[in-house]
């Protein structure tokens, strides 16, 4: 593939990608604010958001850590939130698996669910493309620096952003907007909607085990409406 081909398919990657970098940037401010509202420090934090990169996680992780929580929990927990990047690794495993696994280990660490979402919206198929790799190369390098710029400005800015300004509502509003249109077809929605109302339910149990119960409860629902659909088909195609 050509020079220019590349950056072709580079820059159609950040178009793309583009307009879901203020949500990031935002999220990962809210995530650098909460981490040091929580009593990490300058250092521990951006420790964190550089070698965990993974929002959901580090805020998983965090009441977690100040209520002292057996540290198998808090394992388990991060380990839980996070089992949707095993799917991401499939669904992608197909496209890139020439690719020598130092690469793919490089792409897989800075890959997140939005790049994951629109590359796979752009190349539904796993037929060979070399206009691929500098594709997901334009989705994730924005996504990765956006983040942590945003985070690393929430960390150090954090002491003196005043409580009542509300950002956590604000970046909760941002990763909303930038999640919802990938949330595609009936088992991701029902899958959704069951987490949901799980993660209300069980609100109250201790060291924040109903996120936990929450993730649990949307993958087991959404992976059983995708195999009942699928029978469906195949019964009535």
């Amino acid at each position: 593939m050509s020079t220019t081909a590349q950056r072709q398919s580079f820059r159609e990657g950040l178009l793309l990608g583009a307009p879901t970098l203020v949500g990031i940037a935002a999220w990962g401010m809210v995530v650098g604010i909460a981490m040091v509202k929580s009593g990490l420090s300058v250092t521990q934090a951006s420790a964190m958001t550089l070698l965990v990169f993974a929002g959901s996680a580090q805020l998983a992780s965090l009441p977690l850590l100040a209520a002292h929580a057996p540290i198998w929990v808090i394992f388990a927990t991060a380990l839980v939130v996070n089992l949707r990047f095993v799917i991401f690794s499939a669904l992608l495993a197909p496209h890139f698996s020439h690719l020598p696994w130092r690469q793919r280990l490089a792409l897989g660490y800075i890959s997140g669910d939005i790049a994951v979402g629109l590359f796979l919206r752009r190349y539904p198929l796993e037929t060979p493309d070399p206009g691929k790799v500098p594709f997901l190369k334009g989705l994730i390098y924005p996504n990765w620096t956006a983040w942590q710029v945003g985070s690393l400005a929430g960390i150090f800015l954090g002491a003196a952003i005043p409580a009542e300004w509300g950002l956590g509502f604000a970046g909760t509003l941002a990763i909303i907007c930038v999640t919802v249109p990938l949330v595609l077809g009936r088992a991701a929605l029902c899958g959704v909607l069951v987490s949901g109302a799980v993660a209300v339910a069980a609100f109250r149990l201790p060291y924040k085990l109903g996120l936990l119960v929450a993730v649990l409860a949307g993958m087991i629902t959404a992976m059983a409406v995708e195999e009942l659909t699928e029978k469906w088909v195949k019964k009535h195609g």
